[in-house]
């Protein structure tokens, strides 16, 4: 049998980290947890004042932490990484927008098109088959990468949680993109990034926060996921 050689991690230490959607529970608690990181980290919003009122929030306590609060279109430009952490409904509207500003960058589309009613949430049909493919359509010079799905947004904003443990499926047809995010996700005590195939498994990864959801809410959780033997 041959050995497995695994490649060593990239550099981080020289990439800024974009957030569109910083201002939500999800993207403050990741800019958070990699601000605590080191890693410099830009915030955005379409209101340059809500931007930097949420990255003052994702900074406190933090000594000598690099985050910025700026417009969407300036974190577009300003990072070398940008997660895409909106609603789904605005998802399409936004990327659309900025489509020249993300050109050759890595986008990591963390967004789940969910639907609820009375019976809890369930997985919404996209045309693209998935939000990541979508943003890979939408976005054909930058290379789209799916991960942080399944990351409890609670349990990132709560500081007494040293170690999130929770592995995070990353998706994408670029392995140098997709090393990139995994290695992201392990800056962050307790995650694991995991490989878990091209773009075009992303459908089944973002639907799967539906059945989360709904374990949270029977056993009052903030569940997530381990992949084993790996």
């Amino acid at each position: 049998m041959t050995e497995r050689v695994e490649a060593e991690p990239p550099d981080l230490s020289t990439l800024t980290i974009g957030v569109l959607g910083g201002t939500g529970e999800q993207g403050r608690g990741l800019a958070r947890r990699w601000a605590r990181a080191g890693l410099p980290v830009r915030i955005g919003s379409r209101k340059v004042e809500r931007a930097q009122e949420m990255a003052a929030l994702a900074a406190a306590g933090l000594s000598g932490a690099d985050v910025s609060g700026q417009i969407n279109a300036d974190v577009a430009r300003n990072s070398d990484v940008v997660v895409v952490a909106v609603p789904y409904d605005g998802h399409a509207a936004l990327l659309a927008s900025l489509a020249d500003d993300l050109r050759g960058k890595v986008v990591v589309d963390v967004v789940n098109p969910l639907g609820f009613d009375r019976q809890g949430a369930f997985a919404l049909t996209v045309q693209e088959g998935s939000a990541a493919q979508q943003a890979q359509a939408l976005l054909p010079e930058s290379v789209v990468v799916g991960a942080f799905h399944h990351v409890s947004a609670p349990l990132l904003l709560d500081d007494a949680i040293e170690s999130i443990d929770t592995d995070v499926l990353v998706v994408g047809d670029d392995r140098a993109a997709t090393g990139l995010v995994q290695a992201l996700a392990e800056t962050i005590p307790g995650m694991r990034g995991i490989f878990a195939g091209r773009l075009r498994n992303a459908h089944q990864v973002e639907a799967l926060t539906a059945n989360l959801i709904s374990v949270n809410r029977r056993y009052k959780a903030h569940a997530g996921l381990r992949v084993t033997d790996v």
